[in-house]
């Protein structure tokens, strides 16, 4: 197995690997690589859904979104991600982490395209929430330190059906509080974890004080000098660690099709 880092700071290409088909010892050095890279791509790899649940299945209990339809009958834990002439809004469209709403959001996830646009990349961007923390002053990092985010996925999710003529208007989703700086529990790094998509306000500061905080904060996650771009390929995966990693899908190629699924696995409560 071969790892290139994309930057010193996150993301890296893995070759040699088969997700497919891994044994335990392959597992446990790409788990590593993961923890240490934060998000990891690999090029023209054959899954069928059965093997990608099975994938993510080997990092943990699946999560299933509380907002989408299942990517597939019989398949509730699979995500689909499609955009065509068709999509009035793409999923991924903001710099986020995955359902932060939830009261334990998701750990992981593992992205595989299979159909791909002939122009505009369709490319995903993603920013290491570690670099962004360790960026800020000692006085912004200890302020954030003490605080807590609402984090509401009502928002997000009902401008989205809204757009595609679906009624929620009864439909309950889910909220959380969430530290603003969470510590991973399997790295001891800080990390920040509020983005745009899902945050809707600071708790217990005056609502001026924390737009104000978190306009701040949104810009700063988008810096460049957090970030790496995956330009996809037909058969390519992107796997990222949600706990430290936003993304940001680019839809620069309407009308043309952008097309595969994702297994999401489920996470542990933001300390």
């Amino acid at each position: 197995m071969e790892i290139e880092p994309l930057t010193p700071v996150i993301g890296a290409e893995v070759h040699g690997v088969e997700l497919a088909t891994l044994d335990d010892d392959r597992f446990a050095d790409v788990e590593a690589a993961l923890l240490a890279h934060q998000v990891l791509f690999f090029r023209d790899q054959e899954m069928e859904l059965d093997q990608h649940k099975a994938l993510g299945l080997r990092f943990g209990p699946l999560h299933i979104h509380p907002s989408a339809p299942p990517g597939a009958p019989g398949y509730p834990e699979v995500l689909k991600v499609h955009a065509d002439a068709n999509t009035k809004r793409t999923a991924g469209d903001k710099w986020h982490s995955d359902v932060s709403c939830d009261a334990e959001p998701p750990m992981l996830s593992i992205l595989r395209l299979h159909t791909l646009p002939e122009s505009g990349g369709g490319d995903t961007l993603f920013s290491s929430m570690y670099a962004a923390y360790d960026a800020l002053s000692p006085a912004m990092q200890e302020y954030l330190g003490g605080l807590r985010a609402e984090h509401d996925g009502g928002p997000n999710y009902r401008d989205r059906n809204r757009r595609v003529g679906y009624d929620d208007s009864e439909r309950e989703y889910p909220r959380a509080k969430h530290p603003v700086i969470r510590t991973h529990p399997r790295t001891g790094r800080k990390a920040l974890f509020v983005n745009s998509v899902f945050t809707t306000r600071l708790c217990d500061v005056p609502q001026d004080e924390g737009d104000a905080v978190l306009a701040f904060l949104y810009a700063h996650v988008a810096k460049p000098q957090f970030q790496c771009r995956f330009r996809w390929q037909p058969g390519s995966v992107a796997m990222w660690d949600n706990r430290c990693v936003q993304h940001h899908a680019m839809w620069d190629y309407y009308p043309e099709v952008r097309s595969g699924y994702r297994v999401t696995v489920a996470g542990d409560r933001p300390m």
